[in-house]
């Protein structure tokens, strides 16, 4: 017997033998079984992948006569033993009509055809129509087949096949049940190609079915054809070698070399090895086409290694070189690769063109960034929560640093603890007379209370009802502008060189009698001296924002200096102002007489511009508060001592003194260990790329600058998420900032009545906390 080619001796029987196109053998099979069947149906596809094999099975399924003659007898399984399978297997059934209409195309050959449709099959229960290529007929041919194909007898089946159903008439399309068949992964071509072959008894390596696999570009017939071919070629066995020169694709070693030399960012070798390959004379637009195909399978072993298919004979290589790639490097390789091969068509030649796509990926690699260390597999894309979302933002349990707005307030006194054992000369001023004290003056004992507040508990006990309490002794019932307070009190110091306390107090008072004002309390009252006023003798900037504030309940400012004695008592006023925070005031409010009434609008605007003023205030003496924190020129610092635990970390991360791309990254870093010689960091692998040489040098340098000379060792681990890093706890206070301002805004009376009286909403978006700008919080 002659030699029968695998593709036809292993073309699929039964549907259980089909390969590859389970949605249509399933529709099929449950069609068949049930009864349902349909006049018409058109099967769609690339070539070789079962379109006329599908209608075969289905034609015997129709006529097979294992389980009876009648219309009963119809199965899903055709039996291949009775006359009607043995004669559609062998192309000698009668009522199997086969048209291939890329030769019949002419109407005439269409009508001829149609002219037996009514007559009853001869041999089998269905007389059944197959018309291959059914898109080369004609449009005449087309609407000579319409009725017929609409309404056919019920002894007739039509079966189209077609590789370009876009060139079907719609009417056509509309009459027939369609099935498209889909092409036949490398994968599942593997499979049965190893099937088949271990049938025959073919030695064969799996390497060179994967390279068959691929060249047949998803057809299972030209599979098994370039089958047949490695077979002759090879004398009877299937190896790699011999298919890849039958084949002539490349070796794919100089593939994965080309991969190794990206890995080692080693541009000489690159081009050492497309010289290699320009010796063989390959194709240089298809190397750069398996180059990409590799980097898209390094993508996958990097995210999902179980996904990575054996296709070459080269997962584990692959997943060994996926671990020394960056994931972002593999995606702009893989950008870089498939623009580079857009563009060969404008090159000099394609070898110039590989060579510069090569050079472009190494050149566009982020500068300053080291070698990629070993990438654990898989990558995960799970996360600590951010800072800045709402369960990071509530405080939280564990020990962290205090706020920064506490730190500055509490940095005088440790500077003043400092410069007591080194005093700083002072410029003596000239002699001042002594201020006589102010019935409405704060006392020095209330004031450290405020200075010890944060900016915004000033900001918050500042709101009051608009009719406050009554005004002071010899002040006028209207008076409510704080720039006539200003200006009064300009002019009664216009002589002094006393800033006024709206424009920030002086330099530090290093004496001990600063720190120990109670002890001072108990001596008589002393004059005046001719040395700076210190911070215990002038209000803070949380009282002098909180007179502003003040000033809107109708109490200016006062227009005197502030008393500098220590042991004055409190205030009517002050402690009238506490008092109606917590409970009605007893004093009565104004009347008609005191103050003109004024309309909803002319209110609502004055209102605005105290808001402003107050607001205005807050933010100058926040300004003062940083600058009173700040060191003296003359001040050192005290130089730390002992090991680095995080907590230091956290609350000297400022005084670092680094930016930029430094500071990101160590913003991001954790301290895990230091034995006063090496400095262990651990740095989250989101930022992982900027770990360079450089960058930690600069915080080495920078450590050694604020007391920690270290050897320093950053590890690109995942973090513990309990710990916090620098960026986190500034994301966290800024939030913390953020809603503490908010929340501000929305007790302001004069906020709450423009929102009953007009309507208006609060945009949170637009908030932003006192000293900081709205740049600085996104």
């Amino acid at each position: 017997m002659s030699y029968q080619v695998l593709a036809r001796k292993w073309r699929p029987r039964t549907f259980h033998e089909l390969v590859g196109q389970e949605h249509v053998q399933r529709a099929l099979v449950n069609a068949l079984d049930q009864g349902r069947l349909h006049h018409a149906y058109l099967f769609t596809g690339t070539r070789g992948v079962g379109k006329t094999t599908l209608a075969r099975i289905l034609a015997k399924c129709l006529n097979c006569t294992d389980k009876g003659e009648g219309d009963d007898g119809v199965t899903s399984t055709p039996c291949g033993r009775c006359d009607s399978c043995q004669s559609i297997d062998q192309g000698r059934f009668v009522d199997l009509i086969e048209v291939d209409a890329a030769s019949r195309t002419k109407v005439e050959d269409t009508r001829e055809l149609l002219d037996n449709v009514q007559y009853a099959p001869t041999q089998g229960r269905y007389k059944v129509y197959l018309i291959d290529e059914v898109h080369m007929l004609s449009t005449s041919s087309f609407n000579a087949l319409l009725k017929t194909l609409e309404e056919p007898p019920p002894h007739v089946k039509f079966l189209l096949a077609t590789t370009d159903p876009q060139k079907l008439p719609p009417t056509v399309l509309s009459r027939c049940l369609q099935f498209t068949l889909k092409h036949m992964p490398p994968e599942r071509i593997v499979g049965h190609l190893s099937k088949v072959l271990e049938a025959e008894q073919v030695p064969f390596e799996e390497s060179a079915l994967w390279l068959l696999g691929k060249a047949a570009a998803g057809s299972m017939r030209d599979a098994m054809s370039l089958t047949d071919q490695s077979i002759a070629f090879g004398q009877g066995e299937v190896r790699h070698a011999d298919v890849a020169a039958m084949l002539g694709t490349l070796d794919h070693r100089h593939v994965l070399a080309l991969i190794e030399a990206l890995a080692e960012v080693d541009a000489a070798r690159l081009l050492q090895e497309v010289a290699s390959l320009a010796e063989q004379g390959p194709d240089f637009g298809a190397v750069l086409d398996d180059l990409t195909a590799v980097l898209h399978r390094l993508a996958i072993g990097q995210m999902v290694p179980s996904a990575l298919d054996n296709g070459h004979g080269d997962r584990q290589a692959l997943l060994e070189l996926a671990g020394r790639f960056a994931a972002e490097d593999v995606q702009l390789y893989y950008q870089i690769g498939v623009q580079g091969r857009a563009d060969m068509a404008h090159a000099p030649d394609l070898r110039t063109a590989l060579e510069m796509t090569l050079l472009r990926m190494l050149a566009f690699r982020p500068q300053g960034v080291p070698r990629p260390a070993r990438t654990p597999l898989p990558m995960r894309g799970e996360a600590a929560p951010q800072a800045g979302s709402p369960s990071a933002a509530l405080p939280d349990s564990r020990s962290e640093p205090q706020p920064e707005v506490q730190t500055q307030a509490q940095t005088p006194a440790q500077k003043q603890a400092q410069n007591q054992a080194q005093p700083q000369p002072h410029v003596q001023p000239a002699p001042q007379p002594e201020p006589q004290p102010e019935p409405g003056a704060p006392s020095s004992s209330e004031t450290q209370a405020q200075t010890a507040a944060p900016v915004e508990a000033s900001v918050d006990a500042a709101p009051a009802p608009v009719d406050g309490p009554a005004p002071m002794p010899g002040e006028a019932p209207d008076s409510r502008d704080d720039s006539g307070g200003e200006a009064d009190y300009r002019a009664n110091n216009h002589a002094s060189d006393v800033p006024p306390p709206w424009e920030g107090g002086a330099p530090e008072d290093p004496t001990p009698g600063a720190e120990a004002p109670t002890a001072v309390a108990s001596e008589p009252a002393p004059t005046v001296s001719n040395e700076p006023v210190g911070p215990a003798e002038t209000p803070s900037a949380e009282a002098q924002a909180g007179q502003a504030m003040a000033s809107t309940q109708d109490q200016p400012l006062p227009t005197e200096p502030l008393p500098t004695e220590p042991h004055l008592a409190e205030t009517p006023a002050v402690a009238g102002g506490e008092a109606s925070s917590e409970e009605p005031s007893p004093e009565p409010s104004f009347g008609p007489s005191a103050e003109p009434s004024l309309e909803p609008d002319a209110e609502v605007e004055e209102m605005a511009a105290e808001a402003m003023a107050a607001e205005a205030m807050v933010d100058e003496a926040s300004q003062h508060q940083q600058h009173a924190a700040e060191p003296a020129a003359g001040e050192t610092t005290a130089m730390p001592t002992g090991a680095l635990t995080h907590s230091a970390w956290l609350a000297h991360f400022d005084d670092l003194g680094v930016s930029g791309l430094t500071r990101n990254l160590a913003a991001h870093c954790v301290v895990a260990a230091d034995d006063g010689e090496r400095l262990h960091l651990h740095l989250d692998p989101s930022q992982s790329a900027m770990n360079a040489e450089v960058h930690q040098n600069r915080i080495r340098d920078a450590l050694e600058a604020l007391g920690y000379p270290r050897r320093l060792e950053i590890e690109v681990r995942q973090l513990d998420t309990s710990v916090e890093t620098p960026r986190q706890m500034a994301e966290r206070l800024a939030a913390e900032r953020h809603a503490e301002a908010v929340e501000a805004l929305k007790r302001d009376p004069h906020i709450q009545q423009l929102q009953q009286t007009f309507g208006a909403r609060l945009v949170e978006s637009t908030v932003t906390p006192a000293g900081e700008t709205r740049k600085a919080r996104r």
